[in-house]
């Protein structure tokens, strides 16, 4: 991100760029300033591309062409999938030809590094994977657009903040306008602001839910499995992310085995530190045994809905109410 900063900033651009990386949020708030700051409000010498039909010889022609009353031509294809399938080689060949004038900018959901497009954007421009940010990176973001609209939040009251977003930005930056909003007339925001005005993740709920069911919470944990259907979750994806939950508190438990600690955890597994710090009281609430019975109950309950056996709404029901 360093880069493309430095390459807005100056005003130099390369003659090819590709965003790409789980982090929606980011991939098109670069693109976005990308093509504020080489073509501006210009839509003669901008063009936009998107799906995996696009034309390459449409784009080889317009790359070819010589802008209109203007710097530079830009070019933007957006999932176009030539960094997995059809139409990379030739793009390839076609780089190292890309006339001064013109700039492609590649915004990619899936990309294979092993690609020789990809190698050939890498060497000749550059490859920006935008991917999820860690818990500091995203609480100096959202503490900086607090500090923009003259809010405080201290560090406790970030992470409870982030334990309910999650790490999504796009989500993040939503929630921080009902924040400032609510907060209006104040310039320090609490724990209680965070709880009754910020909307909890789905994950949230599981998470709350296989909380229910390690107290033996049977009525609560209903009621969740209720509130989530309310919201039009599809009773098999709950089963799939109450099966993650089952699983994260396994691989947290052997890591506490080891006489790991959240952050050494965290790291390792990939999870945000908070995430692992809500998950640990649950690792030490259930045995391994519980832990693994449940994971098969899982799967045998998934195998029950795959082959006619049992209704999926009446699956995840079975899921929540039986004790192991």
């Amino acid at each position: 991100m360093k880069v493309l900063n430095q390459d807005i900033k100056n005003r130099q651009f390369k003659p090819v760029y590709l965003l790409f990386g789980e982090e929606t949020f980011l991939k098109k708030s670069y693109k976005n300033k990308m093509r504020q700051a080489m073509v501006g409000d210009d839509t003669m010498n901008f063009h936009q591309f998107e799906g995996k039909g696009t034309d390459l010889r449409e784009i080889i022609s317009l790359a070819d062409t010589m802008p209109f009353f203007g710097e530079r031509r830009l070019i933007l294809l957006e999932d176009t999938g030539f960094f997995k399938g059809s139409g990379g080689e030739e793009l390839t060949g076609y780089l190292p030809r890309l006339p001064e004038t013109t700039c492609l900018i590649f915004v990619e959901s899936e990309v294979d590094k092993r690609s020789r497009l990809y190698k050939k954007v890498k060497d000749i421009g550059y490859t920006a994977e935008l991917a999820r940010q860690d818990v500091k990176q995203l609480s100096a973001w959202a503490g900086g657009i607090l500090s923009k609209e003259g809010k405080k939040i201290t560090g406790h009251t970030m992470e409870f903040f982030l334990s309910k977003t999650g790490d999504d930005m796009e989500n993040i930056r939503m929630e921080l306008e009902k924040l400032v909003s609510y907060t209006m007339g104040r310039d320090v925001i609490t724990d209680q602001d965070v709880e009754e005005i910020c909307t909890a993740r789905v994950t949230n709920k599981i998470f709350d839910m296989v909380a229910a069911i390690a107290t033996k919470k049977t009525r609560q944990a209903m009621e969740l499995y209720e509130d989530l259907l309310t919201l039009k979750e599809p009773p098999m994806r709950i089963l799939f992310l109450i099966a993650r939950q089952f699983n994260q508190i396994l691989q947290v438990k052997e890591l506490m085995a080891q006489g790991m600690d959240r952050g050494t955890i965290a790291s390792r597994l990939k999870m945000q530190p908070f995430v692992v710090g809500k998950v640990m009281p649950q690792a030490r609430t259930f045995s391994r045994e519980q832990i693994l019975s449940y994971v098969n109950l899982c799967v045998d309950v998934e195998e029950a809905v795959k082959t006619g056996r049992l209704n999926e709404r009446l699956a995840v029901e079975l899921m929540i109410t039986v004790k192991v």
